[in-house]
């Protein structure tokens, strides 16, 4: 048991993090609701150290991280992934919640009353998400996987009430929450059919029942076959991916900009993670086996759906943050086909996709939380327009970070996007990578609007009433992460070693 609590150190962490955000927001001393941010930078970086402390390799490498996990050694690469985003996250968010209360309190016109202050919550239901990400990353089992997913998903239902004070922001919540409790139903009752048909809810063990059972029968048997596939479409939820996408676009343009690029991230990273460990209870590895058909075909319609309706939904978009959200559908796609090529660099190359997506996403967001028209956030693509005259930093962050998600070359996300062909194309799935890039071409359209418009555009008024917002950390944020677009690929090496090491030895030490 001990063991088991020592590779749950950073999670443990961001847990304390969430519970000292709490209680310092009920603080009347302004200096400490200030501060809010950068306790949960500290949380972050002090979660990125100690993995790298629990995970740290052997000499002699006898141990690789939590045994009773399938990928034992996969949070050592995904808590530093969230931990880095997380921190560009918490600059993009710092300084907008509770703004006009907090201008209202410096200015003596109210007094501070901490059951309506939103700040210490908001920050704290911040750390429980990305904890619950990092929390999914070493799940062992059905019940944790689901709490860690659940944790995940759950403060952002609040986190986009909260966001903006008005019934559009209310309506994405709710929306994001009834949809969000079907498609828990719907994963709960997948679960339950795999336990069935296993009786067991380990997933070491469930693949080792599995794993026998189809070398004697040649099949998983029917009822673990659609326990499986009703799982996925629960999954499928959290990664925007069709037929579960239809509340993105909506939520996305409700929630605010700063919480709308942690929902692009956040759920969507523990998506793609609970399919790796789910799809593992099959016997599936880098050395042998394979995927039932019928997931395998699931998988495939639901990649080709999603890249294709994710892109023509982001054509028909005049809305910013809607283009964004059909967007990000897309690159749900894009991930599937990692997933469909399997452990070993189709997982690999899902990790460092995750990173690359994650940081552009953020800094097209970072950049929309840094400007204003009228008070408010820039609500359609034509505002943008002309951005250079008055703002040519913010301008070129929109336009790197709009030319990553693309995957123009030599951006991060061209990288990234390139490993997941490589791998689809190495698996054999040269059709689906075929789709891809087709869609990949479509998505130039809006992307290069992205590009083109704020450096080129005119402006016909409407950027001349664009002005910056009062807080500085989403500028900072956005050339951050602009700058690790540019500099990324020169770690790009690094960065696919240790992805291959959390996938294939992973899988190799789980098998002995």
């Amino acid at each position: 048991m001990m063991d088991r609590i020592w590779f749950l150190l950073p999670e443990l962490i961001m847990l304390t993090g969430a519970v000292v955000c709490a209680v310092s927001g009920l603080s009347r001393d302004v200096g400490v609701r200030r501060a809010l941010p950068g306790i949960a930078i500290i949380t972050l970086i002090l979660a990125y150290a100690a993995s790298g402390f629990v995970y740290e390799m052997p000499s002699d490498e006898a141990s690789v991280g939590d045994a009773a996990a399938v990928f034992p050694w996969l949070a050592r690469m995904m808590i530093p992934i969230a931990s880095v985003v997380g921190v560009v996250l918490v600059l993009v968010q710092s300084g907008f919640v509770d703004r006009s209360y907090e201008d209202a309190v410096a200015a003596g016109r109210l007094q501070f009353d901490p059951l309506r202050s939103n700040r210490g919550e908001f920050w704290s239901f911040f750390l429980l998400s990305l904890g619950g990400l990092m929390l999914t990353s070493s799940a062992s089992d059905l019940i944790w996987l689901f709490l860690a997913l659940e944790l995940t998903s759950l403060p952002t239902y609040v986190m986009v009430a909260i966001g903006r004070k008005d019934r559009v922001a209310q309506e994405a919540a709710m929306k994001y929450f009834f949809l969000g409790a079907m498609a828990a139903a719907i994963l709960l009752l997948g679960f339950g059919l795999l336990y069935g048909a296993t009786g067991t809810m380990n997933f070491a063990e469930m693949r080792d029942v599995l794993s026998a059972r189809a070398g004697e029968t040649g099949s998983i048997g029917s009822l673990a076959t659609i326990g499986l596939l009703m799982s996925v479409l629960g999954v499928a939820y959290k990664l925007a991916a069709a037929p579960m996408h239809l509340y993105a676009a909506d939520v996305y343009d409700g929630a605010a900009a700063p919480v709308t690029a942690f929902l692009g991230f956040v759920p969507k990273a523990a998506g793609a993670v609970g399919l790796m460990l789910l799809l593992s209870i099959t016997g599936w590895t880098e050395s042998g086996g394979s995927l039932p058909p019928a997931v395998l075909v699931t998988l495939w319609v639901i990649a080709v759906m999603t890249m294709t309706l994710g892109n023509i939904g982001a054509l028909l978009q005049d809305r910013v943050k809607r283009m964004l959200g059909y967007s990000s559908i897309s690159h749900s796609g894009y991930i599937l086909i990692g997933i469909i090529a399997g452990p070993g660099a189709g997982y690999s190359a899902v990790l460092i996709y995750l990173l690359a997506y994650g940081l552009g996403n953020t800094a097209t967001f970072a950049v929309l939380a840094s400007l204003r028209s009228g008070g408010q956030e820039l609500e359609r693509v034509d505002d943008l327009a002309g951005l250079r005259e008055r703002h040519p930093g913010l301008a070129w962050a929109m336009a790197i970070s709009a030319g990553s998600l693309l995957g123009f070359p030599p951006l991060f996300g061209f990288w990234g996007k390139l490993l997941l062909f490589i791998a689809g194309v190495a698996s054999g799935h040269l059709l689906i990578v075929i789709i891809a890039g087709i869609n990949s071409a479509i998505s130039a359209w809006y992307y290069l609007r992205l590009v083109a418009l704020p450096l080129t555009g005119q402006g016909e008024g409407a950027g001349v009433t664009v002005e910056r917002s009062s807080s500085v950390g989403p500028r900072y944020a956005a050339i951050l992460t602009c700058v690790a677009l540019i500099l990324g690929p020169l770690l790009l090496m690094p960065m696919l070693d240790e992805a291959d090491h959390a996938i294939t030895q992973t899988t190799s030490v789980s098998e002995e």
